[in-house]
């Protein structure tokens, strides 16, 4: 199993496509698949997994687990793309029994990802510090938990798709 997580503009929505075309028997999912509620709703949100928008993505992580495991179970390679911190990956994943699983944090330079929001997705809303605030955490947390950081902004998307098409064979 290969996990990409990042902040939005890192380039894990290209990488994934790019993977599911080169690899039509891997299972790619996309953790907002699943519906993404609105700021007001990710606030109101309560569970046993936490309030707010940090468990939300808490308590949908360890719901993409459960529906992963039976996947892997099955044999099958498996891409997880979404923005989901480290650390509820690895006890979403303990929870669900899932033992093997390479996480990438796929990541870019604020400059580069405020470009990719604003011009390329068309999603300006989206590049305010509160994004590169939310990739400098994740950077942060990759880095303390040794997970290995692809960065899109410096190597070309066709090389990166490469390297984690690696990854699950």
């Amino acid at each position: 199993m290969l996990i990409l997580t990042g902040a939005s503009g890192a380039g894990k929505t290209t990488l994934a496509h790019a993977i599911e075309a080169a690899s039509p028997s891997c299972v790619v999912l996309f953790f907002d698949s699943i519906g993404v509620p609105s700021p007001e709703g990710m606030a109101a949100y309560t569970s046993g997994y936490g309030n707010g928008p940090e468990g939300w993505q808490r308590s949908m992580t360890f719901e993409w687990m459960r529906r992963i495991a039976p996947v892997l179970e099955s044999g099958q390679s498996v891409l997880f793309e979404g923005q989901m911190r480290i650390a509820f990956l690895d006890e979403a994943m303990a929870a669900a029994g899932i033992r093997h699983a390479r996480i990438v944090l796929v990541d870019c330079d604020d400059q580069i990802r405020s470009t990719r929001l604003t011009q390329d997705r068309q999603q300006p809303e989206l590049a305010h510090e509160g994004m590169m605030s939310w990739a400098r955490y994740l950077r942060d947390e990759a880095k303390r938990s040794g997970h290995e950081i692809l960065d899109t902004g410096s190597v070309p998307f066709a090389v990166c798709a490469q390297r984690l098409i690696a990854h699950l064979d």
